[in-house]
């Protein structure tokens, strides 16, 4: 066999490598995909206490034996020629009285996407807490958006005023400190962060008590080619 015919004969073989290896990686994850989403939702339930009432609180009803009220709903926002589509988890006490929302949110990081779970108050005006649902972030840089600290600064910020990011310094009440190397991250998370209470604070506010929210946990989306979904 000719050097040519060599070179392409190992062509060929690397190209039906890839080719079997990509198929039985999208049939990993097509087999995989519905457990991943499941175990989202649950760990979704697990923090939507602490993201609402704060951890204090949260661990309070917890000992009493209590727990919130939770439904889901989804918010269609039309904006720019785009749907939109975000999944709110509204949250009352047992004694009836609503006490915050959380909206799934995602969006593209420095990596990979970011899934976010952004806590609001019963009134759409105050952000209460975030959550890292999923990211790929740079291990020791980037990654620290998962850190308590950093996601901290996040809480009491009104969702009437768009945040920025700030190197160092001083923060004011609209600036959120950058992660140390991880400026992208920072931007990323706080831009999702922005863009959601942006789109959905002024919808957020329900005057039907829990018994009475008809709201289904699922609502199907209209056909349409500009959509998207968090």
């Amino acid at each position: 066999m000719s050097l040519k015919n060599s070179n392409l004969a190992q062509a060929w073989l690397v190209l039906l490598l890839a080719t079997l290896f990509g198929t039985a990686l999208a049939g990993i994850q097509a087999k995989l995909g519905p457990v991943i989403e499941a175990n989202k939702v649950k760990e979704t339930m697990v923090k939507i206490p602490v993201l609402v009432l704060g951890e204090d609180l949260a661990a309070e009803l917890a000992a009493d034996n209590q727990t919130l009220t939770i439904k889901s709903r989804v918010v269609e926002i039309n904006k720019n020629g785009t749907t939109k589509y975000y999944t709110v988890y509204d949250a009352w006490l047992p004694e009836g009285k609503m006490v915050g929302h959380v909206v799934k949110a995602a969006g593209q990081g420095y990596a990979d996407k970011i899934e976010l779970l952004v806590g609001v108050d019963a009134q759409g005006k105050r952000i209460t807490g975030l959550f890292v649902l999923e990211q790929k972030e740079t291990p020791g840089l980037g990654a620290k958006i998962l850190e308590d600290a950093w996601r901290g600064q996040f809480k009491e910020k009104s969702t009437e005023k768009t945040l920025s990011v700030v190197k160092g310094g001083e923060v004011k009440d609209d600036e959120i400190d950058a992660i140390s190397g991880a400026t992208i991250s920072s931007k990323s998370v706080t831009g999702i962060v922005n863009t959601t209470v942006a789109d959905v604070a002024s919808k957020l506010q329900i005057t039907a008590g829990p018994d009475n929210n008809k709201t289904p946990a699922v609502q199907n989306e209209e056909p349409g080619k500009n959509k998207e979904r968090s």
